[in-house]
């Protein structure tokens, strides 16, 4: 008997750790954003990250992999992942930016920032006439939701975020 409960826990056990993991966000390419604009309007979401930043690797493991965060993203935004530093170009709204070699970065990292860089930053552009929203460093789940939530329901286009948040009742 405790043979065929140990085999039992065994196969339990090695079917949880089997099973495909289905809550990731669905990153695109700044690239593609533009033409799934055209065909659905949504605000866009860029974590504007580099690959030696110490504080974009907890938002990933802390912010981007919580389920609220991520199944709230995938519905009410396009969301971006783009490194900084990348030295590939990247088209946004018919302009192509370069790698600037003086900043070490790439010229959309300084204008979506309006140059002010900090790593992380979580870009809000609301839609293709909203000039992008920058907000910079880390955020927990629970600090990011009004922010989302502000932008992913059209609250944007009605108030003001400081009046937005004070009547905001967090649910995660």
């Amino acid at each position: 008997m405790k043979l065929i409960l140990v085999v039992f826990l065994f196969l339990f056990n090695s079917a949880k750790v089997n099973q495909p993991v289905r809550d990731k966000l669905d990153w695109l390419e700044i690239n593609l954003v533009s033409e799934k604009i055209q065909n659905e309007s949504r605000p866009v979401i860029i974590d504007l990250y580099t690959n030696w930043c110490y504080w974009c690797k907890v938002m990933d493991k802390k912010t981007y992999s919580n389920k609220k965060v991520i199944d709230y993203i995938n519905n009410h935004f396009y969301a971006v992942k783009l490194d900084a530093e990348t030295k590939g170009v990247v088209k946004w709204k018919n302009k192509d930016y370069q790698y600037n070699n003086n900043y070490k970065v790439n010229e959309f990292a300084m204008y979506v920032t309006s140059g002010q860089l900090s790593f992380p930053s979580t870009i809000i552009i609301p839609d293709m006439n909203s000039a992008p929203i920058a907000i910079a460093g880390f955020m927990e789940p629970k600090e990011i939701e009004s922010i989302l939530k502000y932008f992913g329901e059209g609250a944007y286009k009605k108030q003001n975020f400081q009046e937005y948040q004070s009547k905001f009742k967090s649910t995660w």
